[in-house]
């Protein structure tokens, strides 16, 4: 059994409100738009993690992590990247990938919009955190936090946080 705190779009802003929820997990998962090598070195200091990078992120944080995360875990086979539209409207590339890879799990930022379902036809639940960062144009921060166990996710949690942090909590911030 793993405890996966899900991050997205941090945009060089990782709040200590964020860290809080983020310190009983045990892998961080952050599907792009890091904003600075600060930042991923902090998520690296919290917990073991798995990252890949976005749109925004430049050269240095390319080098550090990847487009694409496939991996095993759990039992259950998970895909992660940062860009890959709405579930019913697919980018061709990630059609291809779900298509040759089979993951039961799905995982993306890039929108700022929440959303974790079910696609029964591709057989792969679909979760996007949304942004936890404070750029952009999202009302509220958000992150997810579930459990995988046996080849699926239960005890799924999302994490709804204030839009602009306390001052308190804004000296916390990585960037």
């Amino acid at each position: 059994m793993k405890r996966i705190g899900l991050i997205s779009d941090t945009h060089d802003y990782l709040g200590a409100d964020v860290c809080s929820y983020l310190s009983d997990v045990d892998e961080i998962w952050h599907a792009g738009d890091i904003g600075s090598l600060a930042v991923l070195d902090k998520i690296r200091e919290l917990k073991p993690c798995r990252v890949v990078y976005g749109n925004i992120d430049g050269a240095t944080l390319r080098n550090e992590t990847k487009v694409l995360e496939c991996f095993e875990i759990e039992g259950l086979k998970v895909c992660m990247t940062h860009i890959a539209g709405r579930p019913e409207k697919l980018a061709d590339s990630i059609k291809d990938l779900l298509r040759l890879e089979k993951p039961g799990l799905f995982i993306c930022g890039h929108s700022h919009i929440t959303l974790v379902k079910y696609v029964k036809e591709r057989n792969v639940l679909w979760m996007n955190p949304g942004a936890c960062g404070i750029k952009g144009f999202h009302k509220a921060r958000t992150l997810l936090r579930f459990t995988i166990e046996m080849g699926k996710c239960k005890d799924l949690e999302l994490i709804e946080l204030n839009r602009y942090p306390s001052h308190e909590d804004n000296q916390a911030s990585a960037g």
